[in-house]
C-alpha cells in the first residue's frame, strides 16, 4: 500500500511556528514527507529532521512569490501546499480604520491566492499534487467584530470551490479545510485594542476567548487532514467539535439565515 510520501515526497506549510500550522507541519513529518514550514521569523521553526525553515512574510506579496517558486523548484515541486498563515483582528468594522481590514485581506485573501496559483501551476504541470486551503468554520458562522477575517476566509473558501471544477479530471486534488476552534495561541495573538471596547465587544470578546480555550488539540485537526489527504479527493473537511463538524453545518444548510444570526448574538452575547 502507498503512503502519503509515495504520493507527496514534499510539502510546504505557511504559518508553521504555532497552532493548528505547527500541527500540520508535524503530521507530514512523520508521514516522513520532506517540509518546508514557513513564518515571518524563521527562527520561531525548531529545528527537525525533514524540516526546512523558511522565511516568507505574506505581507509583500511580490516577494512571497519569489521566495515560493525558489523553494518548490528546490524540492522539486510541492506535493502537497498547505495555505494556513494567517491572524485576527479585533474591533467595531465601522470604527476600525480601513488600513487594518485591507491590510488583512491582502494577507489572508489576495496574497494567500497568489502562492495557491503558483502551486496549482506547477501541480497541474507535474498531475499531480494536493493544494490545501485552511479556511474556517467562519464561513458559515462568522465570527463578530471579525468581520475582514470572516471575508478573507470565505473568499478562500470560494476559491477553493472554483478549483476543485478546475481542476476535475486531473491528477491534483484541492481540499479547503474548515476548522472550527481549536486550542491554540489564536486568541491571544489577535490584533485589538481592550481598553476601547465598548460593552458588546467585550461581551463576544469573552466568549470567543473562551471557545478557543476549550477547542480539541491541534492535532485533532491534522489528523482530519491526513484522512483527507489520504482519501485523495477532492472536498470540503470540517473540523472542530461536534457542533463545528456536524450539527452546525447542519443547521446552516436547512436553518434559515435568521436562526444562524439568533444563534451568534445570542452565543457571543452580542445582542444591544
Amino acid at each position: 500500500m502507498s503512503t502519503l510520501a509515495d504520493r507527496y515526497p514534499s510539502a510546504l506549510v505557511t504559518g508553521a511556528s504555532t497552532g493548528l500550522g505547527a500541527a500540520f507541519a508535524d503530521m507530514l513529518l512523520g508521514e516522513g514527507i520532506d517540509t518546508w514550514g514557513t513564518s515571518r521569523d524563521a527562527a520561531r521553526l525548531a529545528a527537525r529532521p525533514r524540516l526546512h525553515a523558511l522565511a516568507l512574510d505574506l505581507t509583500d506579496g511580490n516577494a512571497a512569490e519569489r521566495i515560493f517558486l525558489d523553494a518548490d523548484r528546490a524540492a522539486g515541486g510541492f506535493g502537497i501546499v498547505v495555505n494556513n498563515a494567517g491572524y485576527g483582528v479585533f474591533g467595531g468594522f465601522a470604527e476600525t480604520d480601513f488600513g487594518v481590514w485591507q491590510t488583512q485581506l491582502e494577507v489572508m485573501l489576495v496574497n494567500t491566492a497568489r502562492l495557491a496559483r503558483l502551486a496549482l501551476r506547477s501541480m497541474l504541470a507535474r498531475n499531480r499534487g494536493a493544494l490545501v486551503n485552511v479556511s474556517s468554520g467562519a464561513v458559515r458562522f462568522p465570527l463578530p467584530f471579525q468581520g475582514a477575517y470572516n471575508m478573507a476566509k470565505a473568499g478562500l473558501a470560494a476559491l477553493s470551490e472554483s478549483l476543485m471544477v478546475e481542476t476535475a479530471g486531473t491528477g491534483v486534488i484541492v481540499i479547503d479545510l474548515q476548522p472550527g476552534d481549536y486550542r491554540t495561541d489564536f486568541d491571544r495573538s489577535v490584533r485589538r485594542s481592550p481598553e476601547s471596547f465598548t460593552s458588546r465587544q467585550r461581551r463576544a470578546w469573552d466568549a470567543f476567548a473562551r471557545m478557543m480555550r476549550s477547542g480539541p488539540p491541534p492535532p485533532h485537526a491534522a489528523a482530519a487532514l491526513r484522512r483527507a489527504l489520504r482519501r485523495g479527493r477532492s472536498g470540503t473537511v470540517r473540523t472542530g467539535r461536534f457542533f463545528q463538524a456536524v450539527a452546525g453545518p447542519f443547521l446552516a444548510r436547512f436553518g434559515p439565515s435568521s436562526w444562524i444570526r439568533a444563534f451568534l448574538m445570542r452565543y457571543f452575547e452580542s445582542a444591544p
